[in-house]
Order: structure tokens, then C-alpha cells, then sequence
């Protein structure tokens, strides 16, 4: 495709070959192009000639091309810019376009790349035509999408104005870079972190035949040294690390960063003491305090690998982890508050351990002082072995290979053996610690709290790994969010003066039905940011958090992720990315996803279809603990070459990502698969709905039907005319297809207790299997399954 436009264009690069290379391939393509060899004589051009676009190289001899570019713009207000570079770097690229640089090109690039972006910049079109896709020919194989979300909310101008990124062509300058130019990009990245050896190559990995990532080949650092050590040097010395909140008002522990450092190493050393080595498994039963993360350091300080099992999980779970991995050290707790009542943590781990005879140390944190059983040679108070003489407040890091285990941490909520998931030190430090800093804006001065326990993934990046890494201050709390009142969560961002808050839809859903007089009756003015995580928000619980908490004036940020990826893949980026709410927005920098059919062909606009990723990223799992051949079948085998999700999304037609809920909870009704959080949604934006959750049952012509079952908002009744109402209100938002067939009134559903609904539960009892229900220890409220099976319609 020839091109004649009617104004040039220039180059200016010091490099030769560069600039004849450039100029001879536009002017091939019907450019006219004229070319500078640095800023003084480029700006002589552009002050005698008119030139639609300049091409600036960022190192120009002197002075840089960014300062050349802005004074050109200066002279010609309508110049459109591009810079180009062989050295890339965050600072860079945003203040290019922040001085009103169109674009960043990242050396070396084809000169197609650059002809397509002057054609853009001028106005013209590409040359790409677009193809249809065979939409009757998939209509089978889709997940059909009927929601219509059309609200888009920009950052406000006081947040955007001082956010690390403010604007999306900010964010898309550093994701062309972070896809075209991988290595550089998170080279860059991880160089900000503190490395023993650098690395010699970046990544190797196969998708395919042999599942494998690896990334930061010979590379040696420490992630307890990172998260800690390195803040020493700076002021943040005495900067508070963690700020601990206990169920009850008046316990509350604060650590800064010396104290911190100071307590882990102590602990590292009575590790070592145990007899525990680099490579050895330790399992950590704790709730949560601040022990637990101390014990997570002192682990990644001697290089032994920590299993966390979340403090309120059964005997049996905790037992099943420690075999898996083959830990021979337990640090547990003789117990903890959980909404006024005590739990007492030591007589699980007793349960567990008389069926694991190879663990020969268990720990125990004096948390209640209640009386528990301490058995003589095995069991040891944790303030009593740090008291020892012996032990010392100085231990040295041991410097660990990048890709060495850091930590397992099993997924919850299936049947049978668990899955052990396994990260490693640098990649995923890497991903926490960049994560961290553009989702969540962080500020030295910023308090943060996500209210996510530490045993699952959503706690190990975003309490203890990624604020730790960036020097930030997190609030750990210890009790739930409605007890003694439905506003403790809102008293404590009060009490602390938080600014960033990260939580559940589970958890804001919970809220809502309180009503908004319990936030509206404590000041939140201190919040800048909030976020959610943990399954997909509908928009409708994601209003009332804009507007009830946020007060209209604080950005969402709705992050995507899994166990197995580390760290958040889609987010907005606050300050330069506008949300919707309900969607994800946009990938992270360096995260390449595909939505795919179920043939492995790409979907069109607002097609439902699974969720890859088609390349690794450093926060990536590295395999199951022990079982690289499931590994393989979970992960790799549906769509060979990708990493599959697990999960169906759609992207619409500004490119943004909508999360569908897991591909195993799709249901096809009549040949159409609908997606069940779509369905959630319509019901939760009715008024009298304050959650839902829906599943598929058999049904004798549709094949499958849709099941609901629907909690209510305190003070509305139940009955068939609001049965009516809802079914003809999902009618109304979706469309027939999605109409339930039932609707069962629910004072609770079953959740685990992070919050997340045990849909295999809710299957069975739709299908009347109630004889069949599983493994129930983990829920948070046993007693709601035997009201859902009274309550069976």
C-alpha cells in the first residue's frame, strides 16, 4: 500500500544507518521523508519547513530527544511525535508522553511498525482489512454474552494528576514495549530489585510437549532481603512495616521495617536451630498475626520453602498438605478470635499430626493463652525459642538461585488430592513488587489494607511479598468484617487513616446488605483507591463501593488472577486506564492474553471464549508440587501453546476484558452456553437482591435449566410475586435464554472461608444429590447447607 502524504516526514537519529535505513524504506512507500543527525539541526528543519510527523531518537548527541521533541512542539504546536530507542525505561517512556510524544518504539522494530504508526498519527489507514469471523459455524462452541455494560468512568483528574501513569496512552506505550521487547521490559523491571549475580538469559519455556518456565537463568538474590534488608538503607528504617488489628479494639502490634528484619532473622536462626535446610518444606498453620509473616521471611531467608494452610481450615486439609509436600516443621498457634468466639488452632494441628509421624518440630505462637497440649520433644512455645540464648538477631541471606522454590500454596475447594502450586523467588518477586507499585499507585506515605487472609495467594503477594517489597506500610486484621458491628471494616480505615483498599465482591456484597448508614457513619475521607479481587464484581455491587465507599471520587481497580499466576495479569491502571464497572479492563504490562473458541480459533467482539495466555510471565507457576503430569493436563493440554485459565471472558469492542466465571461453571441451555456470572449480575442489580449465585440442573428438554439461588437485602420478604419480578427482571437485562428456571430464597450460601461460594455444593443440592455434598469441613457456616437442603424447590 503506497502512501502520498502531502506533508514529510523527519528522522533525526545520530546513526547512519538508522536514518538511511528509515528514509529509504518510506520513502518506498510513497513517504517524502527528510532526516536530522541531531536536535540543533532538527529544530533549524522544522522552523523553515513543515513536517507532519517527526521520528526522534531518544539519545541524541547533547541533548536527549524527548527536550528536542518538546521544543519542537513549541515551534509547530501540530507536530505530531515518535520516539524511538534501543533504551528503554518506565521514566522514559511516560515522560515522552507526557511532553505529547504520539508513541515509543522500542529498537529494533520493523519499518512496517513504523509506517503503521505514521499512517495512524496522520490519520490514514493501515492496509489491514478486517476478516469476518464464521460466526454461525462457532455459535455452537461459544459462551453467549447478553450483557450491555456501557458506563465508562475516567480517573479523576486530582488522582490521575500525581498516579504513576495518567494517561492510556501511557499504559499503551509501556505494554507495546512490555510484548514487542519482553526481556528489556522486564529486565528493567527486575534491575530495581537487589540482585546477589545478575542473570544470563531471561526465559526458557516450552507450552507444549514438556510444560516448563524458567526465567532469570543464573540470576541469585533473596526475597527476605529484598522485602526487608533493603529498606534499612533508607529512610524508611523506622517506617512502619506492618500494623497489626486484632479482633479485639485494644490489641494492636506495629512493626517497622528494623523491627521487622530484627524479628526474622531471630526466627530464621530457630529454624536453622531445628535443623531445617535450604529446599526443606515448612508448614505454616497460623491465623492472622504477625507471626505469619515473619515466618514466611524467615524462610525465604534460609532458603527453606513455606506451605501456608489458611488458619481456618480442618484437621483433615491441614493434614493432607503436610504429607503432600513432605514437611517435617509445623508453626501453628494455640489459637484465635473469630467473631467473639475462640478458635483453638493447636488441637487441629494435634489432629492432623497423630497421622503425620515425620514431623518432628511444631512451633506454637502464644497467641490467647489458652491451655493446649504441648508434646514433650516435638512441641516448642515460639516466644520461648526465640528467648534462647543462642539465638541471634543477625542471619545472614541465603543467596538463592532465581528460580528456586520460594513457596507451595495448595488450591482449595476441589476434590481429592489438592494441588500444590509452586512459585519461585525472583520471577514472582519481580511481578509482586511492579504489580504493586502501578495498580495500587503506591506512595511512601500511603497506609494500604487488603483484607485478604494470608492463606491464600491474594495475601502472600498483596500483604506480605508486594507491599513489603515496595517499602509500603499494610494493616493486618485479625477478625471479620461484621463483627462486633457491620462496620468494623469502616472503623478501621477510619482508626488508621487508610488510603488504599483492596477486598472481595463477596465481602462488599455483604456490606451492601447492611445498608449505607454504617459507612456513611464513619469518615473514609482518607481512601484514594479501592480494589477488589477474588472473583469478577457486577456492577452493581461495584456502584454502590464507587459511590458509598470510593464517594465518587476514588478509582476501582478490578484485578484478575489466579493462584497460579502469581500476581494480577488484568487490572486499570488508576490514573491512565478508565474502568467500567464490572470489567478488568486491560492486561498488565507483559501479559498477552487470547480469548479462544473451543476449536482453538480466535473469538470475534463480545464473544465468549476460554481465557489464554500466550506467553509466560515471571509471576507464573512453575509446575505442581510433585505432579508434572497434571501440571501439563490442567494447564496445557485443552489449547496446546497456551497457558489456559481455566476461566471463559469476553473482550468488547474498546478491547476491554469481562470475566465470565469459570469454564466449569458454564451452562448450556438449549444448545446456548451462558456463562453463570452474567446471570448473577441481572439478578444482583435488582433492588432487593443483595447476592446470588446460579447453577445448571438437569432438565428434561433444555438438557440443562438454570438454578438460582438468590440471598435477599434485610426487610425484603421473600414470595412467588418476587420470584416473578426477579425472573422477568433477568428476562428484561439478558434475554429469555437466561430466564432461571427456579429460584430458591437463601438466608446464606456456602462459602469457604475466604469467601468464595462452594458451587459443587450448590450443584448437587439443584440436582437433588444431597446424599453426595463432599467434604464440608472448610466452609465457613457448615450449619447453611442443611437450610439450602430444607429450602430445595
Amino acid at each position: 500500500m503506497k502512501h502520498n502524504n502531502h506533508k514529510p516526514v523527519l528522522i533525526v537519529d545520530d546513526e547512519p544507518i538508522m536514518r538511511e535505513s528509515l528514509s529509504d524504506w518510506l520513502g518506498s512507500r510513497g513517504f517524502t521523508v527528510a532526516t536530522a543527525e541531531d536536535g540543533p539541526q532538527a529544530l533549524d528543519m522544522i522552523k523553515d519547513q513543515d513536517f507532519s510527523v517527526v521520528v526522534m531518537d531518544l539519545r541524541l548527541p547533547g541533548k536527549d530527544g524527548i527536550k528536542v521533541l518538546k521544543e519542537a512542539q513549541e515551534i509547530k504546536p501540530d507536530l505530531k511525535g515518535i520516539i524511538i530507542t534501543a533504551y528503554p525505561s518506565v521514566s522514559s517512556s511516560t515522560r515522552a508522553i507526557r511532553v505529547g510524544a504520539y508513541d515509543y518504539l522500542v529498537k529494533p522494530f520493523a519499518p512496517e511498525e513504523l509506517e503503521q504508526l505514521i499512517q495512524k498519527v496522520t490519520g490514514g489507514g493501515t492496509g489491514v482489512e478486517s476478516k469476518p469471523t464464521e460466526a454461525a459455524a462457532a455459535a455452537e462452541k461459544a459462551i453467549v454474552s447478553m450483557m450491555d455494560e456501557k458506563r465508562v468512568f475516567p480517573s479523576p483528574q486530582d488522582f490521575s494528576k500525581v498516579a504513576a501513569l495518567r494517561s492510556i496512552q501511557e499504559y499503551k506505550v509501556l505494554y507495546n514495549w512490555s510484548v514487542a521487547d519482553p526481556e528489556g521490559f522486564w529486565g528493567h523491571i527486575a534491575s530495581q530489585l537487589e540482585w546477589d549475580r545478575k542473570w544470563d538469559r531471561f526465559v526458557e519455556y516450552d507450552f507444549k510437549d514438556h510444560p516448563e518456565v524458567r526465567f532469570f537463568l543464573g540470576g541469585k538474590l533473596n526475597v527476605s532481603y529484598n522485602c526487608v534488608d533493603r529498606h534499612l538503607k533508607s529512610n524508611r528504617k523506622n517506617k512502619a512495616a506492618i500494623i497489626w488489628q486484632g479482633e479485639p479494639e485494644d490489641d494492636v502490634r506495629v512493626f517497622t521495617y528494623q523491627q521487622l528484619q530484627h524479628e526474622v532473622a531471630k526466627f530464621a536462626n530457630v529454624l536453622k536451630k531445628l535443623g531445617v535446610k535450604r529446599g526443606d518444606r515448612v508448614t505454616i498453620y497460623l491465623p492472622m498475626i504477625p507471626e505469619l509473616p515473619i515466618a514466611m521471611l524467615a524462610c525465604a531467608r534460609i532458603g527453606a520453602i513455606h506451605s501456608v494452610v489458611f488458619g481456618g481450615f480442618s484437621a483433615e486439609a491441614l493434614r493432607d498438605r503436610i504429607l503432600d509436600c513432605d514437611s517435617k516443621t509445623l508453626i501453628t498457634a494455640d489459637g484465635y478470635y473469630r467473631s467473639g468466639k475462640v478458635v483453638k488452632s493447636k488441637d487441629g494441628a494435634d489432629t492432623a499430626l497423630a497421622d503425620c509421624p515425620d514431623v518432628n518440630n511444631a512451633i506454637v505462637v502464644k497467641r490467647l493463652g489458652v491451655a493446649v497440649n504441648m508434646k514433650p520433644g516435638r512441641d516448642r512455645w515460639w516466644h520461648e525459642a526465640m528467648a534462647d540464648p543462642d539465638i541471634s538477631s543477625v542471619c545472614e541471606p541465603e543467596v538463592m538461585n532465581a528460580d528456586d522454590p520460594l513457596f507451595i500454596l495448595y488450591t482449595s475447594g476441589s476434590t481429592g488430592k489438592p494441588k500444590g502450586v509452586l512459585h519461585t523467588q525472583g520471577g514472582y518477586l519481580t511481578h509482586v513488587y511492579q504489580s504493586m507499585k502501578w495498580i495500587f499507585d503506591i506512595k511512601d506515605d500511603d497506609t494500604y489494607w487488603c483484607t485478604a487472609d494470608i492463606g491464600w495467594i491474594t495475601g502472600h503477594s498483596y500483604i506480605a511479598y508486594g507491599p513489603l517489597s515496595v517499602g509500603a506500610t499494610s494493616i493486618m486484621f485479625e477478625g471479620v468484617p461484621t463483627y462486633p458491628n457491620p462496620d468494623r471494616f469502616w472503623q478501621i480505615v477510619e482508626k488508621f487513616g487508610v488510603n488504599i483498599f483492596y477486598t472481595a465482591p463477596t465481602a462488599i456484597r455483604s456490606l451492601m446488605k447492611e445498608g449505607e448508614g454504617w459507612p456513611n457513619g464513619r469518615d473514609l475521607s482518607s481512601l484514594r483507591l479501592l480494589g477488589s479481587v477474588g472473583e469478577p464484581i457486577n456492577p452493581e455491587a461495584w456502584m454502590w463501593y464507587h459511590h458509598v465507599i470510593g464517594k465518587d471520587r476514588c478509582p476501582i481497580v478490578d484485578t484478575w488472577w489466579q493462584t497460579e499466576t502469581g500476581g494480577i495479569l488484568m487490572s486499570p491502571l488508576p490514573g491512565a486506564i478508565p474502568t467500567k464497572p464490572g470489567s478488568a479492563t486491560l492486561p498488565f504490562p507483559g501479559v498477552e492474553p487470547v480469548i479462544l473458541r473451543e476449536d482453538g480459533s480466535e473469538v470475534g467482539v463480545n464473544e465468549g471464549g476460554y481465557l489464554c495466555i500466550k506467553k509466560p510471565w515471571p509471576g507464573m507457576m512453575r509446575t505442581l508440587w510433585g505432579d508434572p503430569q497434571r501440571f501439563k493436563e490442567t494447564y496445557f493440554s485443552q489449547f496446546p501453546g497456551y497457558y489456559f485459565t481455566g476461566d471463559g471472558a469476553r473482550r468488547d469492542e474498546d478491547g476491554y476484558y469481562w470475566l465470565m466465571g469459570r469454564i466449569d461453571d458454564v451452562i448450556k441451555v438449549s444448545a446456548h452456553r451462558i456463562g453463570t456470572a452474567e446471570v448473577e449480575s441481572a439478578l444482583v442489580s435488582h433492588k432487593s437482591v443483595a447476592e446470588a449465585a446460579v447453577v445448571g440442573m438437569p432438565h428434561d428438554i433444555k438438557g440443562e435449566g438454570i438454578y438460582a439461588y438468590v440471598t435477599l437485602k434485610a426487610g425484603v420478604p421473600p414470595g412467588p410475586a418476587l420470584e416473578k419480578e426477579l425472573k422477568d427482571h433477568v428476562r428484561k437485562v439478558i434475554g429469555p435464554i437466561a430466564t432461571p428456571d427456579k429460584i430458591q430464597f437463601a438466608d446464606g450460601l456456602p462459602k469457604t472461608r475466604s469467601g468464595k461460594i462452594m458451587r459443587r455444593i450448590l450443584v448437587k443440592i439443584a440436582a437433588g444429590r444431597t446424599g453426595e455434598l463432599g467434604d464440608t469441613t472448610t466452609l465457613a457456616d457448615p450449619a447453611v447447607i442443611e437450610t439450602l437442603v430444607r429450602g430445595r424447590v
